[in-house]
């Protein structure tokens, strides 16, 4: 008989180097972000995901079983949406597989893979920041697309750059071709005569 509540990666503390590093990791833990992305998580999927707790954990149970996150990502995506079945369940592997539906239609939607946390950082909660970050990315994802399905405040997420592409004719490349850059300078006339190198050696 399965015992409610146990997770199939229930670990004990941990201590020494470990717990130094999980420390790191949790210092790096955004509580003003937590407040931004609460509040625009649910203006983006409605009343229907409702609020976690406030801290850490509220947020990491409100976000574990991957059915808000799933409806988050929908929410951003006009006409077909990325996630097809959003279903809570108890089941572990159900969850870390809503999860990973979430961070597959995130990469569709533009996220970099170096922006993505893995399953385990939320599941086990391991690198909530690494969570924040990718939501961060995905808000600012959505601000810069301009689609009309971020329902947020312009300035809770930056905009990113956007790729200015520039068109040069053949006859441009021909030019550019011929000028030499300053930095490369000129040689003409150069010699070593008159450098001297410290005393001769001295042979007896």
């Amino acid at each position: 008989m399965a015992t409610k509540g146990v997770g199939m990666a229930n670990k004990g503390p941990s201590f020494g180097l470990s717990r130094q590093v999980q420390d790191k990791i949790d210092s790096k833990y955004d509580a003003e972000l937590e407040q931004i992305l609460v509040e625009w998580i649910s203006r983006q999927c409605g009343s229907g995901v409702g609020k976690p707790e406030a801290g850490k954990t509220g947020f990491q149970t409100w976000l574990k079983d991957g059915c808000v996150l799933s409806e988050l990502i929908n929410s951003l995506f006009t006409g077909d949406k990325p996630v097809k079945k959003i279903a809570s369940s108890p089941a572990a592997f159900k969850q870390m597989e809503q999860i990973s539906q979430f961070l597959n239609a995130a990469e569709k939607y533009g996220v970099t893979k170096t922006d993505m946390f893995q399953t385990v950082d939320l599941w086990e909660g391991k690198d909530l920041a690494a969570v924040q970050r990718t939501l961060s990315a995905l808000g600012s994802l959505a601000i810069t697309k301009e689609e009309g399905t971020y329902k947020g405040e312009a300035n809770w997420f930056f905009k990113k750059a956007q790729e200015n592409k520039r068109d040069f004719s053949d006859d441009q490349m021909k030019a550019g071709k011929n000028v030499i850059g300053l930095q490369m300078g000129s040689n003409q006339g150069a010699s070593q005569e008159g450098m001297s190198y410290g005393r001769p050696r001295q042979i007896m």
